[in-house]
C-alpha cells in the first residue's frame, strides 16, 4: 500500500468509517457482488507448476485474502510492506507468533496481569526450554525484565484489569536490546490504537471480540512487517493448520464494515457507565482508561484514539456480585467482550486472574446509553443486602 491509495483504490487519507466500510474489497467487476461470497475449496485447479496464489486450502483462500487486506488497512493504513495473517482464534494467532519466533534458550517477557490463558502458554514455553519472565502492565514494569530477551509481549489495555503501559517507551527500550515487540491489540482494536505506528513489530488480536462484534465468530490475526519474522508465522500456520473457515472469514469481513459505528457507540456508553459507577459507595477499584481520573488515562490518551468497551470494578463480596449479575436485564451473564449485546461476568469464577471475588468485567454493547446506565444502577440497588 502507498501513502496515497490502498489496495482497491481507497484514499490513504480516508476517514476511519470510510476505511472500515471499504477495507479489503476487491476492484469492482460488473455484475459481481462488492464482497464476494465465501470460497469453500480444499483444493484449486492446478495444472503445470504451482506458481499461482491458490494451491491448497490449508495454505491460502481468496476469502482470507480479502479479510487480511481489510485488517491490514485498519492496522497500518498507508504503510508499505505490512502483512496480515488470519487464524482460527486469537489463541491460535498468539501461539503462532510466540512459537514461531522463540527457540530453546530464548527469553520472552510476558505481562503478569494479561489474558488468563497466558499461564498455560507460559507452561508450554518453559517445557520447550524458553525462559519466561513476567511483570505487570502498569508503570511500564516490563522495562526491568528486558535484558537478554528475544521477545516482549505487551497487552495494553490489559485484560481484565485495564492497566495501560507506554507502548512507545517499551518498544524503544526493547529494540535497543535487540528484542522484538508484539502488542495484543484485542481490547483496543485498530480503531483504538495502532501498535505498528507506535513502533511495535507485530499487532496480534482475537477477532472474536470487538473486531467482529457479534459473538458468532472465532478468529485471530497477526499483522506485522513483511520479512523473515512474518514468513515464520505463516510457516507455523501451515504446519499447525490453525486456519479459519471461509464462512468465518467472510462473516468477519462483513462485520468490519460497521466497526467504527460500533466502537464509537460502545466507547461513549462505556464512559457513561463508568461515570455513573464512579460515586457508588459499593463500587471499588473502578477502571476505565477513558475516565479523566483513571490511573492509566494520561498514558492512554497519548496512544489511544478510543478507550474501548470494557469497564471493570469490584463489588464487596462474591455474593453481591452474583446478585448484581442476576438482577441485570439488558446485560447477559457471559464471558468474552466486544459484542453488540452487553455482557458481564464475575471474572474470578474462571481462576487464573488475580482479581477479588467480587470483581466484575462489564462489556458495553450497542444498547442506548441511558437504558444501559439505568439497568446497571437498578441492578446495584436490587442486589444490595
Amino acid at each position: 500500500m502507498s501513502d496515497s491509495t490502498t489496495a482497491g483504490g481507497l484514499p490513504g487519507g480516508a476517514g476511519e468509517g470510510t476505511r472500515a466500510v471499504r477495507a479489503g474489497l476487491p476492484e469492482p467487476v460488473k455484475y459481481e457482488p462488492p464482497l464476494p461470497g465465501p470460497v469453500f475449496a480444499a483444493h484449486f485447479h492446478l495444472p503445470g507448476e504451482p506458481t499461482g496464489p491458490y494451491t491448497y486450502g490449508r495454505d491460502e483462500n481468496p476469502t482470507w485474502t480479502h479479510l487480511e487486506h481489510a485488517i491490514g488497512e485498519l492496522e497500518a493504513p498507508g504503510q508499505d510492506g505490512v502483512e496480515t495473517l488470519v487464524f482460527a482464534s486469537g489463541m491460535a494467532a498468539t501461539s503462532a507468533l510466540l512459537f514461531s519466533q522463540l527457540r530453546s534458550g530464548d527469553t520472552v517477557v510476558l505481562p503478569g496481569d494479561g489474558y488468563q490463558a497466558l499461564p498455560l502458554v507460559r507452561a508450554q514455553l518453559e517445557a520447550y526450554g524458553i525462559e519466561v519472565r513476567t511483570a505487570p502492565t502498569g508503570g511500564d514494569a516490563q522495562l526491568d525484565a528486558l535484558d537478554g530477551a528475544r521477545l516482549l509481549w505487551i497487552e495494553s489495555p490489559s485484560n481484565p484489569g485495564l492497566d495501560v503501559c507506554d507502548i512507545r517507551r517499551l518498544v524503544e527500550a526493547a529494540h535497543a536490546r535487540g528484542a522484538l515487540v508484539a502488542v495484543d491489540n484485542t481490547l483496543a482494536t485498530p480503531l483504538g490504537q495502532r501498535p505498528l505506528e507506535l513502533g511495535a513489530d507485530f499487532s496480534v488480536a482475537s477477532g472474536t471480540k470487538q473486531l467482529t462484534g457479534h459473538g458468532d465468530v472465532l478468529l485471530g490475526y497477526v499483522t506485522g512487517r513483511a520479512g523473515e519474522a512474518m514468513t515464520a508465522v505463516r510457516r507455523w500456520r501451515k504446519i499447525v493448520g490453525a486456519i479459519p473457515g471461509p464462512m468465518e472469514a467472510w462473516l468477519a469481513h462483513r462485520s468490519i464494515a460497521t466497526l467504527q459505528l460500533r466502537v464509537d457507540r460502545q466507547s461513549a456508553t462505556a464512559l457513561a457507565v463508568a461515570e455513573a459507577l464512579r460515586d457508588r459507595p459499593e463500587v471499588t477499584g473502578l477502571r476505565y482508561p477513558g475516565l479523566a481520573d483513571d490511573p492509566a488515562h494520561k498514558v492512554a490518551a497519548q496512544q489511544m484514539r478510543r478507550f474501548g468497551c470494557v469497564v471493570s470494578f469490584t463489588l464487596p463480596t462474591r455474593a453481591r456480585a452474583e446478585r448484581f449479575l442476576e438482577a441485570l436485564r439488558l446485560v447477559d451473564d457471559a464471558t468474552s467482550f466486544g459484542g453488540v449485546r452487553s455482557t458481564a461476568e464475575r471474572r474470578g469464577r474462571w481462576g487464573g486472574d488475580a482479581v477479588p471475588e467480587g470483581f466484575i468485567r462489564l462489556s458495553v454493547g450497542a444498547e442506548d446509553s441511558e437504558d444501559l446506565v439505568a439497568d446497571v444502577l437498578r441492578a446495584l440497588e436490587e442486589s444490595a443486602p
